[in-house]
């Protein structure tokens, strides 16, 4: 299936991603571990962004996203 699905069936799996950089870059790490074991990802969907302090300091970025692909 290509980009665009007309007909069948979409899954969505909920997946945080994680990183010390940003939240940008923590979407970015959700989905590219996710296509890993994951074929045909198509679409991805911010639900929530998190993160952990120290010192006054946020050290760690995460992104809770939902990603769609198509039910093979």
């Amino acid at each position: 299936m290509g980009e665009y699905v007309s007909k069948g069936a979409i899954k969505v799996l909920e997946v945080i991603g994680i990183s010390e950089e940003s939240f940008d870059d923590a979407v970015a790490q959700a989905v590219a571990k996710a296509a890993e074991t994951i074929d045909g990802i198509t679409g991805v969907e911010v639900t929530n962004q998190t993160g952990r302090v120290k010192d006054g300091k946020v050290t760690q970025y995460h992104a809770t996203v939902k990603l769609a692909f198509a039910v093979k």
